[in-house]
């Protein structure tokens, strides 16, 4: 009887066994094949640009890596059913089975159904691709990962947040085609804004002429004039149109070369401050006249100035003094 049995085994391996070892290679080569393939669109999409990742850039690796995780299923799914027959099993009831079941975890699972719809339409719309910088659902930070379930963002302070994709109602895509930066400049209200506006001129044109910055500027500056009168400061708003994601540093750099030539001309930059004003006569010197004291109020102001109290501390005169 195991002779037997070892016949049927080893007859088995000759047959079936040799073809289920095969469907096994053949699925793992071509899952490799088809990744290599799918690589292809990402180097093809390439530019000469390697500072700046263009908008087929991004699309290519987006899509790269949604057709290698569809691809891998479907053929892991499909050399699944291959090997189930090469066992002698029948493979219609368990596709048929396969169909109740998906139809049942889609009614309990509505918001995963709604998550992968989603996640279609904003694949399909192009939406936003890997590498953009998007706010939405309450966060904001950089695409670094996406498929029809999921979005991967992270933000400014390194923290990665994984958001479903039926969360979004509203997406802002901050680095579509080109970005915008607004630069807000304050300036005291003794300046002269004509002066100023020029010297922002100067600056702008020193920074659409700097071989690292000037590359991320589509237009030169943009200014609005002012923009509103704060407690303090006349604030000059200015707009400078960069490639996408580059609004950022252009900005920063903007402010840091406005405020060292703010500084060599003496152009006040203002920062929040209060006037006090002191009154002449004291609390105490009115409750003293009130009480009838004949002396002069003059008298007890020079017993206690505001500047000797101030060198006292913070304590007000009582009656021992």
């Amino acid at each position: 009887m195991i002779t037997d049995y070892g016949q049927l085994i080893l007859l088995w391996l000759r047959t079936s066994g040799f073809r289920v070892l095969f469907i096994v290679s053949a699925a793992f080569v071509s899952a490799r094949l088809v990744h290599i393939l799918i690589g292809r669109l990402r180097v093809l999409a390439e530019d000469d640009d390697p500072l700046v990742q263009s908008e087929r850039e991004k699309r290519a690796v987006t899509l790269s890596s949604i057709l290698k995780q569809v691809a891998s299923i479907t053929i892991a799914v499909i050399a699944f059913m291959m090997i189930l027959h090469e066992f002698r099993l029948d493979i219609a009831p368990i596709i048929a089975g396969a169909g109740i079941v998906g139809l049942a975890v889609g009614f309990g699972a509505q918001s995963l159904v709604k998550d992968v719809i989603s996640g279609f339409f904003i694949l399909l719309e192009n939406q936003y691709d890997v590498g953009d910088v998007i706010s939405g659902a309450g966060v904001s930070g950089s695409v670094e990962k996406m498929n029809l379930r999921f979005t991967q963002l992270r933000d400014i302070e390194g923290r990665v947040h994984f958001i479903p994709n039926g969360e979004f109602r509203v997406i802002s895509n901050l680095t579509r085609g080109w970005s915008r930066a607004v630069v807000d400049i304050g300036i005291s209200y003794d300046e002269d804004v004509d002066k100023v506006q020029r010297v922002l001129v100067e600056v702008a044109e020193g920074l659409k002429a700097d071989p690292i910055y000037g590359v991320s500027m589509i237009e030169p500056m943009e200014i609005l004039g002012i923009e509103s009168f704060a407690e303090s400061a006349v604030s000059i708003r200015v707009l400078f149109k960069t490639l996408p994601g580059r609004q950022w540093p252009v900005a920063r750099e903007f402010r840091k070369r406005v405020k060292r030539r703010f500084g060599e001309l003496g152009i006040e930059i203002p920062f929040p401050h209060r006037v006090l004003v002191s009154r002449t006569e004291a609390p105490m010197v009115r409750a003293s006249n009130a009480a009838g004291d004949s002396s002069p109020p003059a008298e007890r102001l020079a017993v206690h100035p505001i500047s000797e109290r101030k060198d006292a501390g913070s304590r007000l005169p009582g009656p021992e003094d």
